[in-house]
Parts: C-alpha cells; structure tokens; sequence
C-alpha cells in the first residue's frame, strides 16, 4: 500500500460535508482532506467517512485502510454489496453519543413513571385530579440491547432506584442490571417489564422484533421505547396494542421509513410520542474527534476502534 495514501473522502448522503471537514481540520490541519463529487486521486484516499456511501464507492479506493461511520450502527455500509472484504469498519461511539442516549432514556422513563402523559391529558381536559406517587423500584425498566448504549442507560436509570434488566444475544455481566440472554431470558424479562427501551441494533434477526407476540408478553399498560431501528417495529401491531391497552403508551425515535409519512397514525395517535431520530446525534464536532484520534493511532500502528463486527451486523 503506498505510504501516501493518507487522504480522507468524506461520503455522506444528505449531509452538508463541510462541517465535517472544518472539525476534522480543526484537529489534524495536515490532513488531505476530499468530499465525494470532488476531483481526486483514488489511489490517495486511506480513510472514509460515509454515511450510505453509494454501492461500489468503497471498493473504487484502491489504498483504503478504514471506513469510519457517522453512526453507531455499520449496517447503511454493509448495504454494499461491492464492499471491500478486508477494509476494516468503525463505529461513531463516543462519551457524548452515549450521553445523549442516556439522557433520551432517562427523560422518556421518568416522563411515564411520574405520569407526566396523565398530567397533560387532564391539562387539555381542565381536570385537576391527584395523580399518586408510584414505588419506582416495583416498576422494573427492562433494556432490548446491552451494548454501550444500552449499558450506559441501564446503569444510569439502576442508579435513580429503578429495578433494571437487560437482554442481548451473548450473556452479560453489568453491576446494578439483571442480565438476561437466550430465549427463555427474553420471555423472563419481558414478563416483569414495565417500561420496554430497545436499542437493538439492525441486524436481520431483530428486524420485526417489536410484534404482537412481544407485546402480549408484556404486562397490560407496559410502555415501549424504541430507540433502535425502525424496521424492528411492526407498526400495525403496535397501534392494536396501544388501543386495546396492551401497551399503554410509545416514545418512537425511529421509523421505517423515515421522515414519517403525513398519513402515519402515528403523527396523531393519544398514545404515541414521536420524535425526530435524535436520539443520539453523531454531529461534525463528535465526528472529527473520533475519527481524528483513530486516524492517529492507526499512523502510531494501533488498531482503530471501536470496530464493527460484519458477521453480527453491528
């Protein structure tokens, strides 16, 4: 591989790539730095940072040693089906990602626990009516999902008093979280969840996940939290649930498709709150740092991190 491939194409669709650009100038000023539909070298281009890059486009870099993604989530890269086989893929995580997560999890748990949905249906009633304080500990918080994301936001709610629990694929051992795995810990700890949070990550063993048959598993008036993908979702059965009460309420991040069509039941339905995919926000500033500081390592003979796994998908 030539030593000079050291320049990084910037190929994002739907993102402005100027901002990127300026942040990571701002921590490696040396850097060659091209956004895709510019003029350049192929053989130059060592790095990449996409977002569903256009098939094809990674296997045109001839010299490239990683493919940094805008987002936690690898699966818009690993839609190419020309992907290159050796080039390794590495996932946006970062201290703030994991914050801003945290923080959307708190925020929808302690909206429902303190009843805030209640309040504000009696405000558009003109009702005052007494709403008592729930044992939040009787409530348990179940996590679909126990990576960095998902860690960070159980082990924030356990913090607060909340009886937390978690399920992923592989067993887990996290102070503070009752960790489940497998099928039969999955039925365990829906049977007991309370407030359902998913931040599965796209793979197609969880696509269609979030189904009638999840739900009737769940106590009567549980709420869901979808934060993952919106393709894990069957929307159809959700809004069933929601209007026989089998699900009492829904804080929706992500959709399939997205933005929201205007028809969607969605944009109206009592018991849904909708928000626009920000769950988390992968912006410029995070970008540049994260990929800046693996671009580093990489050029000392470190391994960049944190990599994506192509056999999970994630």
């Amino acid at each position: 591989m030539p030593s000079d491939a050291n320049a990084l194409l910037i190929a994002a669709t739907g993102e402005d790539p100027v901002p990127y650009r300026d942040a990571l100038r701002a921590h490696m000023p040396d850097l060659e730095i091209h956004a895709e539909g510019e003029a350049y070298d192929p053989a130059t281009i060592g790095y990449s940072l996409v977002w569903q890059p256009a098939p094809g486009l990674m296997a045109s870099l001839p010299n490239l040693k990683a493919i940094f993604s805008m987002g936690a989530g690898i699966d818009h890269i690993l839609a190419d089906p020309a992907l290159p086989a050796e080039v390794p893929i590495v996932r946006l995580m970062h201290d703030k990602t994991r914050e801003q997560m945290r923080d959307y999890v708190l925020h929808a748990v302690l909206h429902y626990y303190r009843q805030m949905d209640v309040a504000a249906a009696q405000q558009a009633e003109g009702a005052w009516r007494f709403l008592q304080i729930r044992d939040k500990a009787a409530l348990p918080v179940g996590f679909l999902g126990m990576g960095e994301m998902g860690r960070a936001a159980a082990t924030a709610l356990a913090g607060l008093g909340f009886t937390v629990m978690g399920w992923s694929r592989s067993p887990k051992d996290i102070p503070g979280v009752e960790c489940h795995s497998g099928a039969e810990g999955l039925a365990a700890m829906l049977a007991r969840t309370r407030f359902l949070i998913s931040v599965l990550p796209a793979t197609p063993d969880t696509v269609g996940l979030l189904d009638a048959a999840l739900f009737a598993q769940l106590p009567r008036g549980a709420v869901v939290v979808n934060l993952g993908r919106g393709n894990h979702l069957v929307a159809g059965d959700l809004l069933a649930a929601l209007d026989s009460g089998q699900v009492g309420a829904a804080t929706l991040d992500v959709f399939d498709p997205e933005p929201v069509p205007a028809d969607s039941p969605f944009w109206t339905h009592p018991g849904v709150r909708l928000t626009p995919h920000i769950g988390s926000d992968g912006n410029a500033a995070i970008c540049g740092e994260a990929v800046s500081e693996n671009i580093r390592r990489m050029s000392a003979g470190g391994a960049p991190a944190p990599l994506g796994d192509r056999a999970r998908g994630y």
